[in-house]
């Protein structure tokens, strides 16, 4: 039988840490984990890297959801420290030896592990969320303006309805955050390949 993942410690967090803890904690690991930081690693080494990914992405995941969370720690109790394991291949069966037809979720949800990248993308998307009070959306309508403008005059009307919506999305970047779009990014501290993923979540199917 294959060891037990041990989440909390593939986090880098305690067993009491809070909601506010394991999705802090999960930010931090995704971004070191990103397998797009390995500009020029090896298939093998790519491999690893993305087990090592998807097994943080599976560790919030189960940890994240109150009622997830609380069914894993009633298995973790029962394994011993030496059951338990920080190796990403613990983490590939465990839904469907785990969770098969548990009350942690459907079956067909036990039995697939969570999206990696989907997960990192849906954590990120707080980047639109406010952090300054405004009551006009000044740059949301600027960028509309603008990047319409710019649309018209590369592909005329679907160009500007296209480009409108690009620039508003930016423009309400800088209308929740107070400060540029590159700045909201950059604190992020990820590589550029990894920027640009968010910034097409951010700016949807309009690029």
């Amino acid at each position: 039988m294959s060891q037990f993942p041990d989440y909390y410690a593939i986090l880098g967090i305690t067993q009491s840490a809070s909601q506010d803890d394991v999705r802090t904690a999960y930010k931090k690991e995704s971004l070191r984990t990103h397998p797009d930081r390995l500009v020029k690693a090896s298939p093998a080494q790519k491999k690893l890297a993305t087990e090592r990914f998807q097994a943080v992405a599976d560790a919030y995941y189960m940890l994240s959801d109150a009622t997830r969370r609380k069914e894993y720690d009633s298995l973790r109790a029962s394994k011993t420290p030496n059951e338990r394991s920080t190796d990403s291949k613990s983490s590939y069966n465990f839904f469907s030896q785990f969770f098969g037809g548990s009350s942690a979720g459907t079956q067909a949800e036990a039995n697939q592990q969570p999206n990696a990248e989907g997960v990192f993308t849906d954590v990120f998307e707080e980047l639109l969320r406010p952090e300054v009070e405004r009551r006009f959306p000044l740059w949301g309508y600027v960028g509309a303006a603008c990047g319409g403008g710019i649309g018209f005059i590369i592909a005329n009307v679907p160009g500007a309805m296209l480009g409108a919506f690009a620039g508003n999305r930016l423009g309400s970047i800088r209308d929740a955050k107070g400060k540029s779009v590159a700045s909201v990014f950059n604190e992020l501290g990820g590589s550029q390949k990894i920027l640009r993923a968010l910034a097409m979540k951010v700016l949807g199917s309009a690029l």
